[in-house]
């Protein structure tokens, strides 16, 4: 009988990511996260340790395979996939309102988060 290949256990299919969530109770709901340009994005670790290093210790997770994390977001919208992204910035932060008029001194304003890049995006599914 032949084996088909896309099916092995050696599959990206198979792969487990870790996955980032945040507790609720006795729930656990998926994290989206913002690419540069704005579009939604899920995002799977290749380990918890990289995973801890990019969003710190306090980070909830769960394991799924590639199907399942793009089944769980597809339905909410989310149709990218990024997967052990090089850089994870942090929230911008809001912008300081500008000093009143009549007053001396400008205040600074903050910056925005530059845009996250990621090493790898699965495009299509397995």
């Amino acid at each position: 009988m032949a084996r088909d290949d896309s099916t092995s256990a050696d599959s990206p299919c198979h792969t487990l990511w870790y996955v980032p969530v945040r507790r609720t109770g006795t729930a656990a709901v998926l994290r989206f996260f913002r690419r540069g340009d704005g579009r939604r994005c899920a995002v799977g670790f290749g380990s918890a340790e990289v995973l801890t290093a990019l969003l710190g210790p306090a980070q909830a997770s769960v394991t799924l395979t590639e199907p399942a994390l793009r089944g769980l977001a597809e339905p909410l919208g989310v149709r990218l996939l990024v997967f052990d992204p090089a850089l994870v910035a942090p929230q911008a932060a809001p912008a300081v309102p500008a000093a009143p008029p009549g007053s001396r001194g400008a205040v600074p304003r903050s910056r925005p988060a530059p845009p996250v890049r990621p090493v790898a995006v699965l495009r299509r599914p397995c």
